[in-house]
């Protein structure tokens, strides 16, 4: 029903936008705030026990992203709505998102009353994504290039060596598990793992999981 008012978890780690969006739909009437998170850790636990309608999800966050916070999420309760509302625009976050099961992407920028639109199309079921974020959308259909075989092109800041590791960490292999199989000193593969991370600017091994699998990796 249009009227109903629609319950709210609100996860970002910084106090200060927290405070300015939760101010921001306590003007509402039809909308709610139940209760805020600073971790995709602590996301997930509040969604499991709380059950809300939306939930508004920034994407770096301490321990766990929330993009992977995300797809737990959905994992157990896919009638959630979640609406990711972050500073990045890249398109390897939104499709990463998309992925993961958000139904929308917007960036924090945007203004209040389109804020408020995003949160509420979000509650009715439907998609919706910033201006600039469809805009990037749109670019990427419209002038990608037919997939091309082969990893090298997919990752070409990568070694051979960090693409190989890259696959198996995609395929959900510990380091030592990956130093066992390529014959190779745990702290070796620490630093090819570092690298890669610092190179795909990812800051976690569930980042670099999804960026390895949106090019194909792991998926075998």
């Amino acid at each position: 029903m249009e009227n109903e008012q629609r319950s709210i978890l609100l996860v970002d780690d910084h106090p200060l936008f927290r405070h300015g969006l939760s101010a921001l739909v306590a003007t509402c009437a039809d909308l709610h705030v139940i209760a805020e998170a600073t971790s995709g850790q602590e996301a997930i636990e509040r969604a499991e026990e709380l059950q809300p309608d939306i939930i508004l999800m920034d994407i770096h966050m301490p321990d766990i992203n929330g993009i992977e916070a995300t797809r737990r999420i959905l994992h157990t309760s896919p009638h959630i709505r979640i609406l990711i509302i972050t500073m990045f625009e890249d398109d390897s976050s939104v499709f990463a998102a998309m992925r993961a099961g958000a139904r929308g992407y917007i960036l924090k920028d945007t203004q209040k009353d389109a804020m408020l639109h995003a949160i509420r199309a979000i509650g009715r079921g439907e998609a919706i994504f910033g201006p600039a974020i469809a805009t990037r959308l749109m670019n990427f259909f419209t002038t990608a290039q037919p997939a091309t075989p082969g990893h090298k092109e997919l990752f070409p800041d990568l070694t051979q060596r960090e693409r190989e590791i890259l696959e198996l960490i995609a395929q959900g292999k510990n380091n030592q598990e990956i130093a066992n199989q390529l014959i190779l000193g745990h702290n070796t593969v620490r630093n090819y793992v570092s690298n890669i991370f610092s190179k795909l600017q990812v800051v976690d091994r569930a980042q670099a999981i999804i960026r390895a699998r949106e090019g194909g990796l792991g998926l075998n």
